[in-house]
Order: C-alpha cells, then structure tokens, then sequence
C-alpha cells in the first residue's frame, strides 16, 4: 500500500508543494507488532507508479515489494521539476558547471538535512520503524544516486546502507574521493552501486571515475557491491530490473 500526500518543501526557489510517498509492507496491518527497517528514496514520482513517472515508466517498487513480500517501509519525496533545471542544484552537495545546462549552486545539503531532520522525524513518529542507524538506509538514481552516495558518507550516524544507482559522479569525482577519504565511517556500512553498459560512454571519464571510486570505498572498509550492468541503460526500467540486486545487498546479514 502507498500513500501519497503534499508536503511543503523549502525549495531553492522558495517553499513550495511536492508529493511524499510512503509504502507500508503488506503483511503491516496483519502484524500491529512489528517495526520495519525504511528505506529513503530520491526521485519520488518515479518509484512507485507508471502513472506518476516523469517519463510515464516508474522502477515498480510497490508491485516488486508486494511479490516478494519484503519486510520494508520506503520513504520518498518528488524532486524539484522547476524549468531551470533546479533539480541538479537541489540534487548535488557541489558546486559545478555544465556546459550546456549551466552553473548550479549546490543545496544538497540543505537537501539532507530536510530529509533527516524533518522527513524522517515524520515517518519515524507515523509509522512502526526501526529508527536506529542499522535499519535506516538511503536510495536513488542518477543525480539521487550521488546523493545517495555523500549521505551515506557524510551522514553515515544516519545512515547504514545505501543504493546509489547510475550515481552522477561525473559532477565532483575528486570532491566525493575526498569525502570517502576523511569520513568517519563505520565498519558495518553497505553500498550497492551500479551503472548501466549502455551508458558508460554518457561522460568520457565514467568508467575509469567508477572504477577509482569504488576501489576508494573499498580501501576504507565499507562492504561494496559494485557492478557493471549487462546492457543497461540509464533509465527507469534498467533501473527496475536491478531491484532484486539491490535488496538482496539492503538486506544482507539483517535480520528484521
């Protein structure tokens, strides 16, 4: 079952309305007990439903998570769909330029601490959640899958495991090498990180940056699932069959 309400956002244009989504397990009701890990996503339009989908494909997550009858509550709020591309501002923790879409600022931070000082405070107070560190986990694609990424390394008292999906780490490899590097990380911490074959040649450097980075979150100890997806693409449905990948690396040694 998903839930979909409005939420006032501060937005970097100024508060403004966005979609929050909310999935509860299906055996939720049937178990007034239980608690469950939750999973916080980027992106939210384009989780859940075709019919929300920014371009009209979403990842399927309630029908995948209903199949399988996993045992977690996802948490996801609409990205800024402004004209002037305000998502890239609001979706990176750098500054950066590009070429043909121009300057953006940065406000990922402002970003996370929306999420965790406001938007798990919510959930954590509506729904029966594990709060703690070990079952709170952070996801997205593309420009949510970098953000999933410096979460999971700026933010890591918050967060235990992430899914960074086509993360976009052409926008500040080596500020992101950086943050991996002096980050105060746990030994628990899990990473699921992925790009599609098909979109290795989007940015010149990609593979070698994915390459690099990953061995960098190696070096500090964090338990990587890294993998170059057999003809995937940077898209919702490439980024939908890797779902079972995913969780399975969520999920790993939890017991819930």
């Amino acid at each position: 079952m998903v839930r979909k309400w409005s939420v006032p956002y501060p937005a970097v244009n100024g508060e403004e309305e966005r979609a929050a989504y909310l999935y509860l397990p299906v055996d939720y009701d049937q178990e007034p007990d239980r608690r469950y890990p939750v999973l916080y996503m980027f992106d939210g339009q384009n989780v859940f439903w075709d019919s929300d989908a920014t371009y009209g494909k979403s990842w399927g997550m309630e029908r995948f998570l209903d199949e399988n009858r996993v045992p977690l509550i996802v948490a996801a709020l609409e990205c800024n769909t402004g004209e002037h591309y305000e998502r890239l501002d609001e979706y990176s923790p750098y500054r950066f330029e590009e070429k043909e879409l121009g300057r953006f600022e940065g406000h990922g931070d402002d970003t996370m601490g929306w999420f965790i000082q406001e938007f798990k405070a919510f959930v954590d107070s509506e729904c029966r959640t594990l709060p703690d560190r070990e079952h709170t986990f952070i996801a997205g694609s593309s420009m949510g899958g970098l953000m999933s990424l410096y979460a999971l390394f700026k933010y890591n008292d918050v967060y235990s495991r992430a899914a960074a999906l086509s993360p976009s780490i052409w926008v500040a490899p080596d500020k992101l090498k950086a943050l991996v590097t002096r980050a105060k990380i746990r030994p628990d911490t899990i990473l699921y990180m992925d790009y599609g074959s098909e979109e290795m040649g989007n940015h010149k450097t990609m593979r070698r940056d994915f390459g690099s980075f990953g061995t960098k979150v190696m070096n500090r100890g964090v338990h990587l699932t890294q993998r170059i997806v057999p003809g995937g693409t940077h898209s919702e449905a490439s980024w939908e069959r890797q779902l079972p990948f995913v969780m399975e690396t969520l999920f790993y040694g939890l017991d819930v």
